[in-house]
């Protein structure tokens, strides 16, 4: 989708604000829905919802690829991200699930991490390959057979499982994430353009406070709500949500500034823009199974650390990009990047579900989803608001537009740098033997209650 992105922009005239928007509407809606998807899952059966997520997704990606506008395609990206919440989190919870002993499970979510980056690899070349050739649409073609033997393949493959306590659904708790999120979305994307002392913009931060305030209180009064408060009561798990919030803020971003810098500073095509993200992508690919075995045999600290120096490091050789930078320097800050972010997400999901009665599975595991997805929404609105901020004038293919550009990104890089560095503090700081025993205290908590019934208290 991201290599996509400049061909989109230019058939439907876009800015930059609609460039995000095509982006962070599935985002948004994926993020707001994922614990309500995860808490069904456990409770009708996570292979019956998985199986509804990849039919209403498939269906969702022919509609986008039909869409006669910029604002049908932003409605129908919606409408696939329905099914998408009902996805990750639950196929997550199914391998939870079915491998059971530590060291297994560990080197089986190695081993879905590893397929996850070998979908970042062949995403961005099959995605240049069909804007090449067919144009954008066919980045959303290319879902429908894929979506269509998942169905079968779950059929044939998957087991059932659900958890054995019945959880009711906290439609409130559910309307306060939308609106903390979609506010506060509004108010990065927009800002630049409508100006940050803008009504409109003061009125979404508002409203977005008050959301999380009245959240943070509705919550702890719930005997089922949709996030469990003693879940945080973990270290591990607490620092995996916010180490997912902070590494996938910095994914999303690289990708939405890296994909515009090859193709309208750099003017390569979208296959050679995403033979570019490649390295990346391998390594990826390759780190994750690694990640997994690290994990089995050593624990989540040093993946994560490895993750954290990677993505910093990557952060700092972006803010001497140029528009004539040599070919092998934008190659090596894509192998660098990847280096980064294949370590980080098995730790993520370990630490998210180690610990957690198995009843909990699917609750915990969309937690960490959710905050991936936050966190993806996050970098798309804010390296897009740094970008609109900082850039004068429309982007311009080739050297003309090139100075302007790196100008207009180095701050994003340097958010970047950042958020590896806060990945790598994090990792000391939640994942010490200190951390470990929260997460055995925890999860007596919640599974004692769980067995008596008992309400929810506040942390």
């Amino acid at each position: 989708m991201n290599v996509a992105l400049p061909a989109i922009g230019r058939d439907f005239r876009a800015p930059v604000s609609g460039l995000q928007w095509t982006i962070d509407a599935y985002l948004l809606v994926i993020a707001s829905l994922l614990m309500l998807s995860g808490a069904t899952a456990d409770r009708v059966g996570r292979r019956r919802v998985f199986q509804a997520g990849i039919a209403i997704f498939t269906v969702g990606s022919l509609a986008c690829s039909l869409a006669p506008t910029l604002g049908t395609l932003i409605a129908f990206r919606a409408l696939q991200a329905v099914g998408g919440s009902m996805l990750n989190p639950v196929a997550m919870a199914i391998v939870t699930n079915t491998f059971t002993e530590p060291g297994e499970r560990a080197r089986a979510i190695g081993m879905w991490g590893s397929v996850f980056g070998l979908s970042i690899a062949l995403g961005p070349v099959v995605g240049g390959a069909l804007v090449d050739s067919v144009g954008w649409r066919g980045v959303f073609w290319m879902n429908i057979p894929v979506g269509l033997a998942a169905l079968v393949l779950t059929a044939l493959f998957v087991p059932e499982s659900r958890a054995g306590k019945y959880r009711r659904p906290d439609t409130f708790g559910q309307i306060l994430i939308m609106i903390l999120l979609v506010t506060v979305s509004y108010a990065i994307i927009e800002g630049p353009r409508y100006g940050w002392a803008a009504p409109r913009i003061l009125l979404c931060f508002a409203a977005a406070a008050a959301a999380l305030a009245a959240f943070l209180a509705w919550e702890p009064r719930r005997a089922d709500p949709l996030v469990d408060p003693r879940f945080f009561r973990s270290m591990p798990f607490s620092g995996a949500a916010l180490t997912a919030v902070t590494g996938l803020c910095a994914f999303a971003g690289f990708l939405f500034l890296i994909t515009l810098y090859l193709q309208d500073v750099r003017g390569y095509r979208p296959l050679t823009a995403g033979l570019f993200l490649l390295p990346m992508a391998v390594v990826m690919a390759c780190s994750a199974p690694l990640a997994g075995r690290v994990i089995a045999r050593r624990g989540t600290r040093i993946p994560l650390l490895i993750s954290g120096a990677g993505i910093a490091a990557a952060g700092v050789l972006l803010t001497f990009l140029t528009g004539s930078s040599p070919v092998w320097y934008v190659l090596l800050c894509s192998l660098v990047y990847g280096i980064g972010q294949g370590w980080l997400n098995a730790p993520i999901t370990n630490n998210a579900v180690s610990g957690m009665p198995r009843s909990q599975a699917g609750v915990a595991s969309s937690i960490a989803s959710t905050s991936r997805q936050v966190g993806s929404a996050l970098g798309v609105a804010i390296m897009g608001s740094v970008l609109a901020a900082n850039l004068h004038g429309p982007l311009t293919a080739g050297a003309a537009g090139a100075p302007g550009f790196t100008a207009a990104t180095r701050p994003g890089w340097w958010i970047i740098a950042g958020a590896g560095a806060a990945v790598f503090a994090l990792a000391l700081a939640t994942t010490g033997r200190t951390a470990t025993a929260t997460a055995a205290r925890a999860a007596s908590l919640i599974a004692s209650a769980e067995a008596d019934k008992l309400p929810v208290r506040a942390a």
